[in-house]
């Protein structure tokens, strides 16, 4: 018989948390890090650490200077082929899309293999800011080929980006490919999403298609405290 896995106190710890928040109104305050510490009988350094992933889990928040507060459950639940005003607008009027840069750009590699054209190409661009209840959670950049003139003013009109193509310019997607990891916010993105630099980050890189043709690459940083992808199959 193998011996028993030894269990890290932080993760012990961070059980301890759990229950001790668990039907806590969202915004209740922690304990100090020193009040954890004497009452579990651990350091303050393990204290820290299992505050950490919690935080990064989305369970706790803190705010410097401030404390440690009992978060908001994760809120966002993504579909494949559906964009984020369709599946969050219908379900959240707090939900909305900033709108950063729209612009004619050359491809670099990645984005031109996925597109199927050559290096250099130019393409649409279009870098949006997600928001829901004035909190930025989503930073997105797409990649579209095609021409889409008064794209500004269509998408302001309409919100959702492929409704848009469909609607504007009789673009209609049929399938998508997802390639999902964990990043770390970089300091760019970290002032955008307004979390701190090298916060695992949900990294999202999807290409869809219009029939047999490629249409629209789309690179998207999701915090991962906020969002939970879901994806269904049919066989």
């Amino acid at each position: 018989m193998t011996d028993a896995v030894r269990v890290p106190k932080y993760y012990q710890l961070k059980g301890e948390l759990l229950r001790l928040i668990e039907g806590a109104a969202v915004g209740a305050v922690l304990p100090t890090e020193r009040d954890l510490a004497d009452r579990f009988a651990v350091s303050r350094t393990t204290v820290r650490q299992a505050i950490a992933e919690l935080v990064v889990e989305g369970r706790l928040e803190r705010t410097q200077g401030s404390g440690t507060y009992v978060s908001e459950p994760k809120v966002i639940q993504l579909r494949q082929l559906s964009s984020f005003t369709e599946d969050i607008g219908g379900r959240r009027d707090d939900a909305r899309s900033e709108v950063l840069d729209i612009s004619r750009v050359p491809v670099d590699a990645e984005t031109a293999r996925a597109l199927d054209v050559a290096v250099g190409t130019k393409v649409q661009r279009v870098e949006r800011l997600r928001i829901v209840s004035d909190e930025p959670i989503a930073h997105e950049v797409a990649h579209l080929i095609g021409a889409y003139p008064r794209l500004a003013a269509e998408l302001a009109r309409r919100g959702s980006l492929y409704r848009t193509l469909n609607e504007a310019y009789g673009i209609e997607l049929t399938d998508a490919e997802d390639a999902i990891e964990t990043a770390l916010a970089s300091p760019g993105e970290a002032q955008l999403l307004g979390v701190d630099t090298g916060l695992p980050m949900l990294l999202i890189r999807r290409t869809a298609w219009a029939g047999a043709r490629p249409v629209e690459h789309t690179r998207s940083v999701f915090r991962g405290d906020r969002f939970r992808f879901v994806a269904r199959h049919r066989r």
